[in-house]
């Protein structure tokens, strides 16, 4: 991605569907008997990943201006192709619903972003309670319900989104009532249940830290799906605004999924104007310190974190971050300090310093939401930043050149054979 820096932006901009639910909705709809279809789905490379691996099982997918048709009912278990898996964590959403589908899944250890440690013990453990055998061999998970899969209890030993969002896709279809105890409750769990609810699924309590799910026989769709709003894309364009902005709007944001992150910017001294579905960022010139501590929703998103930092270091003042979630989440700060950016990285915590410019510089983004960091970074620097390994900025963002270059941004991709999209 090459970024010619220094224009202020200005105007209007859509946020897409949930990267976070979209990745969970499309492996839960090999759960359904008839075909499926959701809307506002975010162009970004994962979903185009989750095509090839609904592909190898005869899973016929397509995509068109937003709308996914995905037809399972011609589905056949086949090895799924390791390629398209080791590039995308939330391909292992198709272990809970091949188990729930045909009460077995092989699947090698996923990929995706390189964050810190992100275990899957609580998936496994999650899976074992609903009868499934679970045997582990070189970086592949082969699981096993001989009798079929019956209702349990499951205690989370800590609040897990993928552990939760697999255990209800293996459950839905379960027999008997499963319990999910210190279950994660983000917008995007309640996503997912409401599609499976409208496919007739039993599903109790999303939202809260208990879900209970009664598992039913048969999931068949009446209608189309539509994918709630990106907070994670909000949370960027609105401190892309912020911090660049002489006036932007954004549309089709659900204030309520942002409210932790809002609170933060109101404190910092932008003055947000927060409708029901859309919220204007007027340009801002002095910015007050923060401090900020992730934690899972409803508090402030550890993802969140990193598109942030851009906008801190114009506070006049020291901003801490401290990431309670992926302490090790700071492989955006060096590619930051290249740029100029006064920021620092110890134990856990970020320091971010004031900084009066930020120059252009050759940076690789190491993961989705760094590189959104590295990427407001650079449309604020003078001159030209490159970033390398864009690959994973397009992996989550929907149709961002485009977007950003409508906002007045001067943004390119130069296509290299790894990067490829829509």
């Amino acid at each position: 991605m090459i970024i010619q820096g220094g224009n202020r932006l200005s105007g209007e901009v859509t946020i897409g569907g949930a990267k976070n639910s979209t990745v969970a909705l499309i492996p839960a709809a090999i759960l359904a008997d008839t075909p499926v279809q959701f809307d506002t789905v975010p162009d970004i490379l994962d979903v185009h990943n989750l095509m090839i691996i609904l592909k190898s099982m005869n899973v016929k997918s397509e995509f068109s201006h937003g709308v996914l048709d995905i037809d399972p009912t011609q589905i056949i278990e086949a090895e799924l192709p390791s390629k398209a898996i080791k590039s995308l964590r939330a391909s292992y959403y198709f272990m809970g619903s091949l188990l729930g589908r045909f009460h077995r899944a092989t699947l090698t250890f996923p990929g995706g972003d390189n964050i810190g440690p992100r275990p899957i013990d609580q998936h496994l453990k999650a899976f074992k309670a609903l009868g499934a055998t679970v045997s582990e061999n070189g970086g592949t998970v082969h699981l096993e319900a001989q009798n079929g899969l019956h209702g349990a209890r499951i205690f989370m030993d800590m609040v897990s989104v993928g552990a939760t969002i697999n255990a209800i896709l293996a459950a839905v279809r379960a027999e008997g009532t499963t319990v999910i105890e210190n279950a994660a409750r983000e917008p995007e769990i309640i996503d997912l249940a409401t599609f499976l609810n409208n496919m007739g699924a039993k599903i109790r309590g999303v939202g809260t830290d208990t879900i209970r799910i009664t598992g039913v026989n048969t999931l068949q769709s009446m209608n189309t799906h539509t994918i709630i709003a990106d907070r994670i894309e909000s949370g960027t364009y609105l401190s892309l605004a912020a911090a660049l902005g002489d006036g932007v709007m954004i549309h089709n944001v659900i204030p309520e999924h942002l409210e932790s992150f809002t609170s933060k910017m109101i404190e910092m001294g932008v003055d947000l104007q927060i409708d029901s579905d859309r919220i204007f960022v007027p340009k801002t010139t002095r910015f007050k310190p923060i401090h900020v501590k992730t934690m899972p929703y409803p508090g402030f998103a550890t993802d969140l974190q990193q598109p942030l930092t851009p906008l801190m270091s114009l506070a006049e003042g020291d901003s801490v971050i401290v990431d309670t979630i992926y302490p090790k989440r700071v492989k955006h700060v060096p590619e930051l300090q290249k740029m100029g950016m006064q920021i620092e990285a110890h134990d856990g915590t970020i320091v971010v310093k004031h900084t009066a410019t930020l120059h252009g510089a050759n940076v690789s983004a190491g993961e989705i939401r760094a590189g959104a960091a590295l990427t407001i970074a650079g449309l604020m620097a003078d001159g030209t930043t490159v970033i390398n390994n864009a690959g994973n900025i397009l992996r989550g963002y929907d149709r961002i050149v485009w977007k950003l270059n409508r906002l007045h941004a001067n943004v390119s991709i130069e296509d290299d054979s790894s990067v490829k999209i829509g």
